[in-house]
């Protein structure tokens, strides 16, 4: 028996479980896709998947972290 009987030729879930959906942008800040693109991942074909791993990386920017302590979010004094 060998071990290509196992192989398969499936995409990785881009999951890194840190499910943190953004409210505005819609999308989850760990693994960047959409509640229905994460629905649909275990019926979804391995080209959609390809696809849709490639464009994942692009969507980062459309969520930047400000920062919202420190110095930047202080009051100023009168």
């Amino acid at each position: 028996m060998t071990d290509e009987i196992w192989a398969r030729d499936e995409v990785e879930s881009p999951c890194v479980k840190v499910c943190v959906m953004h409210p505005a942008e819609g999308l989850c800040l760990g693994c960047w896709r959409t509640l229905d693109e994460i629905a649909a991942w275990g019926t979804m074909p391995a080209a959609e998947r390809r696809a849709l791993v490639a464009a994942l990386p692009d969507r980062a920017e459309r969520v930047k972290a400000r920062r919202r302590g420190g110095r930047a979010a202080r009051v100023p004094r009168p």
